[in-house]
């Protein structure tokens, strides 16, 4: 492989994260010579989705990854008198304190596969009476591949004829302003070969199968290829700076997406749906008439609270949760706004940032659907792959399993002037792009970084079981300790192309406070049980049945000054991983600001192909 690469390029981009991944295709677009390298297997880093046996398999690699000794450099004889090297990391330290559990019977005389997979190994999980998480076996590594897509058929569309504000809805184009609740899918489909054949819809079968009353681990490994899981959990607002992005840029073609069915809230030790149109306000059985005009007057309030100063004015060193305690706001409709709307906590949000959570909230309403967020199909980490598809299309350069051992800089200018690869050749560039978690911990020794707290779960049924088994669901659970943090439930179905029929997939996330188990755990236990042999005919079970869980910490480095990192050379620039917030708009952020250093084109100005002017796709 080394032999084959080009000696010279304009951009080196090192790790398919999703802002790195942007910035590559829009260096690519706009003429640039782009080599993308990561030394992992897969696209995306932390942004990735995997099948449940690569999941497993990820979990093996973290774990080898953890022993590697760094062995003596063999570059240091290609380093000129005039030049040094800055030795980049071979460990990932970005993902710890995993625990994985499973409570789901383990039938293992069977001799079950996952289809494709390679040799399983069942020794990954601990079983359900375990307290501590095993780390010694896994699955071997496996090609990544996405699972056969089960969607439901297309329903009716609105045209528009604005190709610059569409997306596909239900594989009609809709455009970006027009209300649309006729379904809650909105899809883009792709146009590359590889994926027509492998994400062709297909009708889902709506007849009724014969109920199940348990679902063991043989199940989950041979469907595993059904489950996409991400490892960072992150919904896309409709009118967010990447639906804004994937849109104009026209990458939005190559994925798919699906509306949030529902905004969930917890009170008194139960899960109720929140209304977010004013249809479902005034449709609601939860509120009072009185209680539905008073929020539909501060709704209002909120949509232009920047022409009524007067309003606010005096507020703005409180906390957004005092400020609703002076609003006409019964207190079921201060906990609605403070934890389903403005998506925040007690002492997390000033009344200014309340009020512009809750504004950004009600702008995305009826864009795609009956809520603000959309849902990738296959996972979060099909996005950064659609940004590197772009970046291939125009001549970017990819080498998955390409490690760089180090960047070679000029003692002089003090800039970085070539990577050394891990076959020794020296490939030189004028920018350099890094992921936070290539650098050592040498250069990251003054970086203060805040962590993540994640939980995957499995589980039988929703959390808020409905007529249609098919929701898609976003929760907040507040704080209840001090120096704790709210906890962000999102619960995915089957048509999402997630998990497997018959299960649900839940991933719970907050800023951590102690390791991701025992910040999470408190909500697990509230809103789920363990699956057990006894409970399974026992039909007053309400909450749902947890099959199997994994918890983990991520680190974040995101919002980290540049001044931070050690001797860092003024032309390699730090790309951050995913932040704790919901949406995606840190992300992108980061992406237009270094774009400009890099004095290059955003992706959406970039000029188009001729065959994008002729209406052709790429």
């Amino acid at each position: 492989m080394a032999d084959t690469l080009p000696s010279e390029f304009d951009v080196i981009v090192i790790g398919t994260g999703l802002p790195e991944s942007i910035i590559a295709a829009a260096c690519s677009r706009s003429g640039r010579r782009v080599l993308h390298v990561d030394s992992r297997s897969y696209y995306g880093g932390n942004w990735a989705s995997f099948s449940f046996s690569g999941l497993l398999s990820w979990l093996k690699e973290h774990q080898e990854n953890s022993d590697i000794e760094n062995d003596s450099p063999v570059w240091q004889d290609q380093i000129l008198e005039n030049e040094e090297a800055i030795a980049l990391s071979r460990k990932d330290k970005t993902i710890q304190h995993v625990e994985v559990f499973c409570y789901a019977s383990q039938d293992l005389h069977e001799d079950v596969e996952e289809a494709g997979a390679l040799q399983k190994n069942h020794a990954l999980v601990t079983s359900a009476n375990s307290t501590e998480a095993a780390d010694s076996s896994f699955l071997p590594m496996e090609d990544e591949s996405l699972s056969t897509m089960n969607c439901e058929m297309l329903t009716e569309q609105t045209p528009s004829s604005d190709p610059e504000n569409v997306l596909e809805v239900n594989g009609a184009e809709v455009t970006g302003e027009k209300e649309n609740h006729c379904d809650d899918k909105t899809c883009v489909p792709s146009t590359s070969a590889e994926d027509m054949s492998e994400n062709v819809p297909i009708a889902e079968d709506t007849t009724e199968q014969p109920k199940k009353n348990r679902i063991t681990y043989s199940q989950i490994i041979k469907e595993g290829r059904r489950f996409n899981i991400d490892l960072v959990s992150k919904l896309l607002y409709s009118r967010g700076l990447l639906i804004d992005l994937l849109i104009k840029s026209n990458v939005s073609r190559y994925a798919e997406f699906k509306n949030i069915t529902r905004i969930l809230a917890f009170r008194e030790g139960r899960v109720e749906q929140v209304p977010c149109s004013r249809a479902d306000v005034f449709n609601s059985k939860q509120l009072t008439m009185v209680e539905k005009r008073m929020l539909m007057k501060f709704l209002t309030f909120c949509m232009e609270y920047e022409k009524y100063p007067d309003e606010y004015k005096g507020y703005e060193d409180i906390t957004f949760y005092e400020y609703l305690k002076t609003q006409k706001l019964t207190p079921n409709l201060q906990y609605i706004v403070l934890h389903s709307i403005a998506m925040t906590s007690e002492t997390a949000s000033s009344t200014i940032d309340g009020l512009k959570a809750t504004r950004n909230f009600l702008h995305c309403l009826g864009r795609y659907g009956n809520t603000p967020f959309l849902f990738p199909l296959y996972g979060q980490g099909e996005l950064p792959q659609c940004f590197c598809r772009m970046c291939a299309v125009f001549g970017g350069i990819y080498c998955l399993r390409h490690s760089v051992q180090c960047l070679v800089v000029d003692k002089e200018s003090r800039k970085c002037k070539a990577i050394i690869d891990q076959f020794g050749q020296r490939i030189i560039s004028e920018h350099f792009l890094v992921e936070d978690s290539y650098f050592s911990e040498n250069m990251c020794s003054r970086v203060q970084y805040r962590q993540i707290s994640r939980a995957v779960l499995i589980t039988d049924r929703s959390v808020l079981k409905t007529d249609s088994d098919q929701q898609i669901s976003i929760l907040t659970v507040p704080a209840e300790e001090p120096g704790t943090f709210a906890v962000r439930v999102i619960e995915l179905c089957s048509s999402t192309m997630t998990c497997m029929k018959g299960t649900y997939l839940v991933h719970l996330t907050c800023t951590s406070s102690k390791t991701a188990r025992e910040d999470l755990e408190p909500v697990v236990q509230k809103l789920f049980i363990p699956y057990t042999e006894m409970e399974i005919e026992n039909e007053q079970v309400e909450k749902p049945r947890i099959l199997w869980a994994l918890y983990f910490n991520m680190r974040d480095s995101s919002d980290i000054s540049r001044s931070c990192y050690k001797d860092l050379p003024s032309n390699v620039y730090v790309c951050s991983g995913p932040d704790c917030g919901l949406g995606n708009d840190n992300a992108v952020k980061q992406t237009k600001t270094l774009m400009r250093k890099l004095k290059c084109r955003e992706i959406e100005r970039c000029p188009r192909s001729y065959l994008e002017r002729l209406g052709l796709h790429l």
